[in-house]
C-alpha cells in the first residue's frame, strides 16, 4: 500500500522493473565478456574463464608435468579452474548483487512480481 491511500501508478512499475530487466542483461552480457584468471601450484596451472564460468583457457607450466604423477598434474588443473570460477563468482556478486536487490532482493520488491 502507498502511503496516503493512492494506488501505485502500474505504469512507472512496470517501467522500473522493466529497467531493472535490462540493467541485469547488460550486467550479465559485461560478466560473458569478462575474463578472470585463477591458479594453483603457485602459477604452475593457470585457468582462465569468463565471469559467468565459462573455461576459455588453461596454461600448464612444463615444469607442472610429471609422466610418473598425472594425478598431482589432474589436482593442479581442478585447483586452477575451481580457484577461476570463485573469482568469477565474486565478480557475479560485485555486478548483479547491487541488481539483485533492486530486484526484491533488500525487501523492496515490486508487488505481485515474483523477485
Amino acid at each position: 500500500m502507498i502511503p496516503g491511500g493512492g494506488q501505485p501508478n502500474m505504469q512507472q512499475l512496470l517501467q522500473q522493473a522493466q529497467k531493472m530487466q535490462q540493467d541485469l542483461a547488460a550486467a550479465q552480457e559485461e560478466l560473458a565478456r569478462t575474463e578472470v584468471e585463477g591458479q594453483a601450484g603457485g602459477g604452475l596451472v593457470k585457468a582462465t574463464v569468463t565471469g559467468s564460468g565459462e573455461l576459455l583457457a588453461l596454461v600448464i607450466d612444463p615444469k607442472a608435468v610429471d609422466p610418473d604423477d598425472t594425478e598431482t598434474l589432474a589436482d593442479l588443473v581442478v585447483a586452477a579452474v575451481q580457484a577461476a570460477n570463485e573469482n568469477a563468482q565474486a565478480l557475479q556478486q560485485q555486478k548483479l548483487g547491487p541488481l539483485a536487490q533492486g530486484l526484491g532482493g533488500g525487501g523492496t520488491g515490486i508487488p505481485g512480481l515474483p523477485f
